[in-house]
This record gives structure tokens, C-alpha cells and sequence, in this order.
């Protein structure tokens, strides 16, 4: 399960950091500078959290979260400002705004606000299990012709039949909850659902809950016996992401399903039969959780029998190309806008930035290039501004080796003049050195 949020802030610095924090956390996330955009969002598209200003132009975060939660499935909302009152606070708590933030604040509070909120939230409306109704339909594409996405494709045909736990590894972003539903789509399993659990979005009490269901009064207000997502998935496939995120005590009881083919309800005491197949997610090095004794090595070993690496798509640049249109296609069926091309230079443009949130991040430029776009052909006015300086600020070094001072420098060095278009004096100025300087270093790389 994965929670949908939206972030309105004029700031663009501080959008852009909320926006990286949430996306980071795993959560789905809609960011915009104006109310009215995000408005029109959360009425096509419902959420679980707004979190927003409450100086907006046009709008106030308060006449926001009063549409917003007079919808059918409202949202839970927190406000922020930088101009905070006790006055502020009591309104927006009375018009039922789940928490008033000050600025500045630290991530690691609009975390804890977070993640109370969303816990509130599933308490009042427990989220349906994504249970693969439209099993049905075409397998999801992954999409690319490069040798890794290639390689990444022959082994889920090799492995989708046999039943076996998977590992997905892979930077935020790349993709990795489309290679389970690959897996899962391509299996014997694929006629029953395919549910998809986030382990780091809930406490553990919530996550004991979701996943193992409770018997009728286990807990103050469990009136009925309610199923976990796990007997839900009987028959199916598991998708666990962030597994690395998992609670200690819920990997032993993971253990235990895996092991023993059933699994006990909060308050129950007689064993429930369930049988399903777990494909696991993580960014991080697990291995390394193992050897520090902060991940169980029987749970690693259970859910790692066959491991696949996503790659990052700045090492399979000549898949852009492909995906910005496969993308773009997917933009075009929920929009009027009669986007039909992406202009050379602006192709060249995202061929050559490095993508530090990988296809997700080419996904949301493209949003906002059909959004902005006056015409027929995306141009590269219509891609971020910054984006060109973006690419400087996330230069990649070689990976996998350790290669000699000199070799970086001359590497850098290519990489900025790439991206001036070989002019010299910008080239300087970015490097922080005088021309002369950037002449002799050339020189002596055999650049010249």
C-alpha cells in the first residue's frame, strides 16, 4: 500500500525539499505552486494527505482544505506557514486540519507529523488492498532495448513460472514494483491478486493489522473479524517495498508464514491457511543490514532465493528516448492536450542529464512539460528551467572502480564542457577556475 500525497507551497525551495522528502519515504507524491491545479488534482485523482501552505495566492491553505474535505474521500490536511499564531492554529485545528506546522521545521518533525496523520487516517478509512482485479489485462511493459533491461526481462521469464521469493534491488525510482508486477503477471499465479504493501509507511502495530487481519474484538473498536492483506493475497503474489523498513518482530512473523504456510490474526488463536508468493523490494544493501545485525539473516535468506538488480536509467541512457515516449503516451489518454512530439533539443537535453530520480523523475518532467507545452511538440521551454544545472550538480563518477585523481578531473572536465556546449568560460567559471587554468588542464589531458 502506498499513500498519495499532495503538496501545495508557492516557496519553490521549500516545495522542492517537502517533495524529496515524501518522495524518498516512498510515498506517491503531486506537488504544485498554485491551489487551484492541486484542487482540480485531488478532485480527479483522491488522496490521503494534503500537505499545504496557508499564504497561497488566489486561495488560502484554509479555503483549500474546507474544498478538499468536503469531498467524498477527504483527505487528512496539514498546514504550515511561516507567520504562525495561536489564533492560526485553533481555527485550523476547528475546521479539522490534523496538525498546524510552523517554519521552519526539521524533516525529521514533518516526518513524525507525517506518519501520524497517515495512521489516523487508516484508522478512519482502512485502505483497500490493491488485489489485482484487472489481472486480465496486458502484462505492464518494462519498457528499453539496452542489454541490462534486455538481460532484466529474460530472467523474469525464467523465473516468473517457478514460485520462488524474489529480491528487486534498485535506487528509488527505477522501477521496481513494475518488475513484481511483471513477475506476478507472467506466473501461474496471475489469475489471483497481486496486493502491494509499503513497510515503511505504517507503525508496526498498523502493520501487524494490515497484514494479518484481527478476530472480532482483539482491540478497542474491532467489532468485526477483518482479513489481512495477506490472506487477501491467497493464491497471489505479495509485493513487500522498503522490506529493509520492516520491524524486527514482523520479519519473525513473516518468517513463520513463509515457513509454515499460515498465519494467526491479532487475537486469534487457531492458524489461518495462506499461500502466497513475496517479492520483496529495497534501495538499500541488505547485506549489509545483515552483517550489522539490524536485518534478520533466516528472513534475509527466505526472501532472497533469486535476486534482480534495477539499474539506474543514467546507466541506460539509450532507453530514454523510448521511455519519454512511452510515457508521453500515457500522459496523452488522461489529457486533451494534443502533445505528439518532443523536439530534438529537447530530447538531447534529457539524454544528457543523469536522472537522480531515475524514471519517476522523468515521469514527473514530463507531466509538467504536456502542462506547460502551447503547443503540439515539447520544446525546451518547456522542461524545468534548472534543468541543465540540475545535471551539473548530479554528476555521476565512474562506478564499481577507483580510478586515479587525475582520471576524475579529466572525466569532469569532459562532462562540463558536454554540457556548455564546449564553451570554455562558462566551463571556467563552473569549475572555479580561470581560463588559463582550464587551457593547461586541457593540455595535459590531451583534451584539446
Amino acid at each position: 500500500m502506498v499513500f498519495n500525497i499532495v503538496i501545495v507551497e508557492d516557496d519553490p525551495i521549500t516545495l522542492k525539499r517537502i517533495r524529496h522528502l515524501m518522495e524518498k519515504d516512498g510515498f506517491r507524491v503531486a506537488a504544485y505552486s498554485r491551489p487551484h491545479p492541486a484542487l482540480d488534482h485531488i478532485r480527479q485523482e483522491p488522496c490521503d494527505l494534503i500537505i499545504s501552505d496557508v499564504r497561497l495566492p488566489f486561495m488560502s491553505g484554509f479555503d483549500l482544505m474546507t474544498q478538499a474535505m468536503s469531498l467524498p474521500a477527504a483527505p487528512e490536511c496539514i498546514l504550515i506557514t511561516g507567520f504562525a499564531s495561536i489564533n492560526d492554529a485553533v481555527h485550523a485545528t476547528k475546521e479539522g486540519a490534523f496538525h498546524y506546522l510552523a517554519k521552519p521545521f526539521s524533516p525529521e518533525t514533518l516526518r513524525k507529523v507525517v506518519a501520524q496523520a497517515l495512521e489516523q487516517r487508516t484508522l478512519r478509512n482502512p485502505p483497500a488492498a490493491d488485489t489485482g482485479r484487472e489481472h486480465n489485462a496486458a502484462a505492464p511493459e518494462i519498457i528499453g532495448e539496452s542489454p541490462s533491461i534486455r538481460l532484466l526481462r529474460e530472467t523474469i521469464a525464467q523465473i516468473a513460472p517457478t514460485d520462488c521469493n524474489v529480491l528487486v534491488t534498485g535506487e528509488s525510482g527505477t522501477g521496481k514494483e513494475l518488475v513484481a508486477r511483471s513477475i506476478h503477471n507472467s506466473s501461474r499465479r496471475s489469475q489471483h491478486p497481486f496486493v502491494a504493501f509499503n513497510c515503511g509507511a505504517l507503525t508496526e502495530s498498523l502493520i501487524n493489522n494490515e497484514l494479518f487481519g484481527h478476530e472480532k474484538g482483539a482491540f478497542t473498536g474491532a467489532d468485526t473479524r477483518a482479513p489481512g492483506l495477506l490472506e487477501t493475497a491467497h493464491g497471489g503474489t505479495v509485493f513487500f517495498d522498503e522490506i529493509g523498513e520492516m520491524p524486527p518482530s514482523m520479519q519473525v512473523s513473516l518468517l513463520r508464514v513463509i515457513q509454515e504456510g499460515e498465519l494467526l490474526r491479532v487475537g486469534g488463536r487457531k492458524p489461518i491457511p495462506v499461500n502466497v508468493r513475496i517479492i520483496a523490494a529495497t534501495a538499500d544493501n541488505l547485506k549489509t543490514a545483515v552483517e550489522e545485525g539490524v536485518f534478520r539473516r533466516d528472513f534475509y535468506y527466505r526472501i532472497n532465493v533469486v535476486s534482480l538488480h534495477v539499474p539506474n536509467l543514467h546507466e541506460r541512457r539509450e532507453d530514454i528516448l523510448p521511455l519519454a515516449y512511452h510515457i508521453l503516451n500515457n500522459i496523452k489518454r488522461n489529457t486533451a492536450k494534443p502533445i505528439s512530439a518532443i523536439s530534438t533539443d529537447a530530447m538531447q537535453l534529457l539524454s544528457g542529464y543523469a536522472f537522480p530520480g531515475n524514471v519517476r523523475e522523468l515521469e514527473n518532467i514530463l507531466h509538467r512539460a504536456v502542462a506547460v507545452c502551447p503547443g503540439d511538440v515539447i520544446r525546451v521551454a518547456d522542461l524545468p528551467p534548472d534543468l541543465a544545472e540540475l545535471e551539473l550538480r548530479t554528476y555521476h563518477r565512474p562506478e564499481h572502480t577507483l580510478v586515479p585523481l587525475d582520471a576524475l578531473e579529466e572525466d569532469y572536465i569532459v562532462h562540463v564542457l558536454s554540457q556548455t556546449g564546449g564553451n570554455r568560460a562558462k566551463a571556467a567559471k563552473i569549475l572555479g577556475i580561470d581560463r588559463t587554468s582550464l587551457w593547461r588542464k586541457m593540455k595535459r589531458h590531451g583534451l584539446q
